[in-house]
């Protein structure tokens, strides 16, 4: 896929013409906030408000959460909105090959969601994710999972990549543990962060993508082609707030 291509995988409703295939994850804290209050004004509403971010949801249907940018605690930041809504933000990355690397980023739930549970699709809904889609050859895949594919395409208008690894802090269930999606097998989920306790603060977590995926899936991952962010309350049908800060690769040491 070229850089002028329309990239397939997560993609917005509407295709993405000509998008810029980024070679990095463009940060939050160098873009400039254009209001300094949360606003209906602020709100992300086109790709261009956010360098290198695109907006995306999960099916036409569904209310979409409000993603703002704007100035907080000295710093601009990603302010995530969602009222019985679904949708978030993608950046479409040129194909990146992990091995050696870690992805840090900063995140801070402002509520729970109380009635979610990530293992039942009915009430699997969260505050924060943080989403890798990577490449791979769906065509080796059993059956089972070819069809969920394509039903997902159908329901959604997009494609989904071959393999999706997210990051979530969930309402119930332990750090560490992997869920996986209840309609799609190829979607899987770790627990970085859980319950009440360490709502209203700033979380920083470092993570072995590589090896994330190998525990998630149980073989080695192809390169990764999006990354995004997601606050889900379609299902519970709840209201949550959260901010997302920096988000970005950082170069294991060989010591």
């Amino acid at each position: 896929m070229t850089s002028k291509e329309t990239p397939t995988i997560l993609e917005n409703q509407r295709p993405i013409e000509g998008v810029q295939l980024e070679p990095e994850i463009r940060k939050f804290s160098q873009m400039i906030s254009k209001s300094l209050e949360i606003s209906e004004q602020s709100e992300i509403s086109s790709n261009e408000d956010v360098e290198g971010w695109y907006l995306w949801s999960l099916a036409p249907h569904k209310k979409k959460t409000k993603y703002y940018l704007h100035h907080y605690q000295g710093k601009s930041v990603i302010h995530a909105d969602a009222r019985s809504s679904a949708s978030g933000l993608i950046v479409p990355l040129k194909a990146k090959d992990i091995q050696g690397f870690d992805l840090q980023w900063t995140w801070k739930a402002l509520k729970n969601i109380a009635l979610a549970d990530n293992t039942q699709g009915h009430t699997d809904d969260a505050p924060l994710r943080i989403v890798l889609g990577f490449e791979g050859d769906k065509s080796s895949l059993p059956l089972k999972d070819q069809l969920a594919f394509d039903l997902a395409k159908l329901i959604s208008g997009h494609d989904l990549p071959y393999a999706t690894l997210m990051y979530i802090w969930s309402e119930k269930n332990g750090i560490e543990e992997v869920i996986t999606n209840k309609h799609i097998s190829r979607i899987k989920a770790i627990v970085v962060d859980s319950g009440a306790k360490d709502l209203g603060e700033w979380r920083t977590h470092r993570r072995s993508i590589e090896a994330d995926f190998k525990k998630a899936y149980g073989e080695n991952p192809g390169k990764l082609i999006a990354i995004g962010i997601m606050t889900d309350t379609d299902n519970t049908n709840e209201e949550v707030q959260a901010k997302y800060g920096d988000i970005e690769f950082q170069r294991r040491s060989n010591r």
